[in-house]
């Protein structure tokens, strides 16, 4: 069990909590969890996106028995929130993966584990699948060099009863973290992706002239929509694609078949300036055409943000910066107040909006604040 320790009393909203975040981790924990890429425009659009869209507001509608209940991949969660997957969650907090896989359960929240996990995935699913309340629990990976070693993970994930794999698309390489470097970033004691410590590096030959170390070694083995079809028929589990901002890759993916998409940026970790996912989510939800569902993450940080979302066509929504920063605020008990927050925020949304269920919301509702 994680420990149990209190919320601090001036903590009152998911923004509280990354302020009593920032003073409880190190320069070096803060810079990768808080950072993004080069000069952190996307990270900051997330959020401004979100707030640049205006409520639109129906009234006297009837409110009694309203609810948040989402149908996503067959099954009834009592809310749209995920926790999003988020790398080395115990350089956050000694109780890590183990913490959020504890709160979420507890709230209903589904959960998404990091393929860079501190913690291995057994010990994180046994505790959730046990709440009888859950949301879905799934796994995420990152493509690796070596096909049979993703298939182990597959299978690994798969027994211990993960019900989805969720392929993140947007990260062949790292994005240029500026922040990190002035920080000198590097893992604490301690604290490894378990899941990976088995994976041999990659033979190369040495540079040729006029080669890349990034093209011509590092990238030879990125994912391309061949190992996306490979990987669906290595496992029973639906596959999500994570990071998808492009219309034309959303039409590839619902195409396929797969089991969804996660509109994201990588919460501006990866390519800066890229599109904020508030914008891009009604370009993904029109081209996929209700084939598939579509997710969203990125900058989410109030009830009204899940609202918006939801509004504009996502199935659910992501949160994984809100959940580090409940984690290293208060353990267990921060990621649970977190997700509890959002949760309250969106009933308070929808009730003033004139909805008493999620399929009652519309575009019609947002609209551009200027």
């Amino acid at each position: 069990m994680p420990s149990l320790e209190p919320i601090p009393p001036q903590v009152v909203t998911v923004n509280d909590h990354e302020l009593a975040a920032r003073t409880r981790l190190d320069d070096n924990a803060w810079a990768y969890f808080a950072g993004g890429a080069g000069d952190e425009l996307t990270l900051h659009a997330n959020r401004a996106a979100w707030n640049a869209l205006s409520l639109v507001p129906r009234v006297l509608r009837p409110l009694t028995g309203g609810h948040t209940r989402v149908e996503l991949l067959g099954r009834t969660l009592p809310h749209p929130i995920l926790v999003a997957p988020v790398a080395f969650q115990r350089m956050a907090h000694a109780d890590g993966e183990l913490a959020t896989a504890y709160a979420a359960a507890a709230q209903g929240a589904g959960l998404v584990l990091s393929t860079q996990s501190s913690t291995p995935m057994e010990d994180v699913a046994r505790p959730f699948l046990q709440e009888r309340a859950r949301g879905p629990l799934w796994f995420q990976l990152y493509w690796q060099h070596d096909r049979g070693f993703v298939r182990s993970l597959v299978q690994r994930a798969e027994a211990a009863g993960y019900e989805a794999l969720v392929l993140t698309v947007d990260a062949p390489t790292s994005g240029a973290r500026d922040r990190e470097r002035r920080a000198a970033f590097k893992l604490p004691p301690g604290v490894s992706a378990v899941h990976l410590t088995d994976l041999d590096s990659p033979a190369h030959a040495p540079l040729r002239a006029g080669e890349s170390a990034l093209f011509d070694r590092l990238l030879a083995h990125a994912p391309t929509w061949a190992d996306v079809e490979w990987l669906a028929a290595q496992t029973r589990l639906p596959v999500l694609l994570k990071g998808v901002l492009h219309a034309g890759d959303a039409r590839q993916a619902a195409h396929l078949g797969l089991g969804g998409i996660i509109v994201s940026n990588h919460g501006g970790r990866t390519l800066d300036t890229a599109v904020a996912t508030a914008r891009a989510l009604p370009e993904i939800v029109a081209a996929t055409e209700g084939r598939l569902p579509v997710l969203v993450d990125g900058g989410i940080r109030r009830g009204t943000d899940v609202l918006k979302a939801m509004a504009l066509g996502a199935s659910a929504v992501l949160v994984g910066r809100p959940v580090v920063f409940g984690l290293a605020t208060a353990g267990a008990a921060g990621v649970a107040h977190v997700l509890r927050l959002l949760r309250d925020e969106l009933e308070i949304a929808m009730a003033l909006c004139g909805a008493t269920d999620l399929r009652q919301l519309e575009p019609g509702l947002v609209r551009p604040a200027n």
